[in-house]
């Protein structure tokens, strides 16, 4: 818990973790769209801060190696990260701007060279 925090306080260590680890695996997150979308709205400076680090947390929790569940299980690899990100969009949906999708749109199409 306490490395979870300490990333989310290095703002600029956790968004280079963030896509390093996005481009090796975007291509087998199915809720990929919806993280990149969260991580554009987290690091929106208009992005109230409640909402910014709630959804900190949770891009952490998706870029922290010591996952409850190995993210190296086909299928159930991203199962937690995925209910940690539900979770967190759940309790801030309403600051996830059409922007902050388009955005990730766009951002998944470079990563994965589709589309």
């Amino acid at each position: 818990m306490e490395a979870m925090r300490e990333a989310t306080r290095d703002e600029e260590g956790l968004k280079r973790r963030f896509w390093d680890k996005l481009k090796r695996v975007a291509g087998k997150v199915p809720f990929a769209e919806d993280l990149v979308a969260a991580f554009f709205c987290a690091t929106d400076p208009s992005t109230p801060s409640r909402v910014r680090l709630i959804l900190l947390g949770a891009i952490a929790y998706f870029v922290f190696p010591a996952d409850a569940v190995t993210d190296l299980l086909p299928l159930f690899g991203f199962a937690d990260d995925a209910a940690v990100l539900a979770a967190a969009i759940t309790q801030v949906a309403g600051s996830i701007t059409e922007e902050h999708k388009e955005r990730a749109r766009n951002a998944l199409r470079d990563a994965t060279g589709r589309g």
